[in-house]
């Protein structure tokens, strides 16, 4: 028990807001509910935000001055002079996303909309930082001039990747891999655009980016899981996302499961792309994309199959946990696996999940996030909109690692 004598230091800390702040954070709110509700009238972002008719006229005139709102038409049939509905503009900001992992290299030019205008991948072998950074600077000029984005209209720079990226034993990592731990990250993308770089966890910056674009449209509380390379896991509450104490929240991956065979394993050594690479390899498949299965092979679709019904039962009990811990309204899985395994893999789970956990006092469904492959890179992209879009404190949930130039 804490004493009256305890240094303020060394109690829990409290983060008050000065009027700047909230004022920043009353115009990530006025946006976020724009965006949620596709168009809205002045009246109806006061009534769903709380904030007075003022605040909100004050702060919907500044942001369309600047762009990022645009009016949309007016609605009619009420008394007096017609409301004007207003959109967020999608050319009012624009950014890079850049997703690093074990298995691939990709990058998106993404609008304010939450639109990639352009995207380049590549399919490659645990990365090292100097292929991160030829990677970026041979082709971020050639994305941006698909895009139609002028190099100065970039708000910034995200990069989502593994916590512990050089660190963490996954099938083939090379010798030399752990260098990832002494890179400073932003240095990789010093040039040759001058912007801020932002640096986020994959599953993180993919749970964010569903937050705002996808089904956290529907979901203002959800547990989000990332199936890469290998697993990782997201926590969004009432629309923030969580990131823990030590910014660690949602490592799912790192649970200590069933393997099926009378062992103990990591979660992620059965549900990622590496456990199911792994499963064709077991199966003298060796040929065999991960990412585009021929499921018209008898044995192909046979071995995914049997996969995907050994990581139903191996998530469905941690799934029960974090119903009954977080009671989130749904849970979501995106990520690089395809889409047709996923919808696979979200039916078995909530079969399991509903057979093995009656007792729980509420269950959340398991179904596919609405972003596609991209969205850990998505948002990455939209970490640099935060000061603009996210309804948080952004400086505690991300690490602005370098505002290079």
């Amino acid at each position: 028990m804490e004493s009256a004598d305890t240094p303020l230091r060394s109690r829990p800390r409290l983060t008050g807001a000065n009027i700047e702040h909230a004022g920043q954070h009353n115009q990530r709110v006025v946006l976020h509910a724009i965006r949620v509700a596709g168009a809205a009238t002045r009246a109806e972002i006061a009534q769903v935000t709380g904030l007075t008719p003022a605040t909100v006229s004050n702060i919907t005139n500044r942001l369309l001055e600047t762009g990022l709102l645009q009016p949309a038409g007016q609605r009619r049939g009420g008394r007096g002079q017609p409301a004007t509905r207003l959109v967020v503009s999608p050319g009012g900001a624009f950014a890079i996303g850049v997703n690093i992992d074990r298995d691939h290299l990709t990058m998106v030019a993404v609008d304010f909309g939450g639109v990639v205008r352009a995207r380049i991948s590549r399919e490659m072998a645990f990365p090292m930082p100097d292929d991160v950074r030829d990677f970026y600077r041979g082709y971020v000029r050639g994305l941006l001039a698909d895009a139609g984005i002028a190099e100065d209209a970039i708000s910034g720079i995200g990069v989502a990747l593994p916590d512990d990226l050089g660190a963490v034993v996954l099938p083939g990592r090379p010798a030399g891999y752990d260098v990832w731990a002494t890179i400073d990250i932003a240095s990789l993308f010093a040039a040759p655009i001058d912007a801020p770089v932002v640096v986020q966890n994959d599953a993180a910056a993919a749970a964010i980016g569903e937050m705002q674009f996808g089904m956290g449209q529907h979901h203002a509380s959800f547990f989000y899981l990332l199936v890469a390379f290998g697993l990782g896991g997201g926590v969004v509450v009432n629309s923030l996302y969580d990131h823990g104490a030590n910014g660690r929240s949602g490592e799912i991956g790192f649970l200590i499961v069933d393997d099926g065979q009378g062992g103990r394993t990591q979660l992620q050594n059965i549900v990622s792309l590496a456990g199911l690479s792994r499963a064709f390899a077991e199966a003298g498949l060796t040929d065999v994309s991960v990412r585009q299965p021929d499921m018209r092979n008898a044995r192909v679709a046979a071995v995914a199959h049997e996969w995907v019904a050994r990581a139903a039962q191996a998530l469905a009990e941690p799934l029960i946990a974090v119903s009954c811990l977080l009671n989130p309204g749904a849970v979501l899985i995106g990520g690089r696996l395809p889409i047709a395994l996923v919808d696979e893999l979200a039916q078995r789970t909530n079969t399991l999940v509903r057979l093995h956990g009656r007792h729980a006092p509420a269950l959340a469904p398991v179904q596919a996030a609405a972003l596609a492959e991209d969205s850990p890179a998505v948002g990455a992209a939209l970490l640099s909109f935060g000061d603009l879009l996210l309804p948080a404190d952004a400086g505690a949930s991300r690490r602005v690692l370098s505002a290079v130039g």
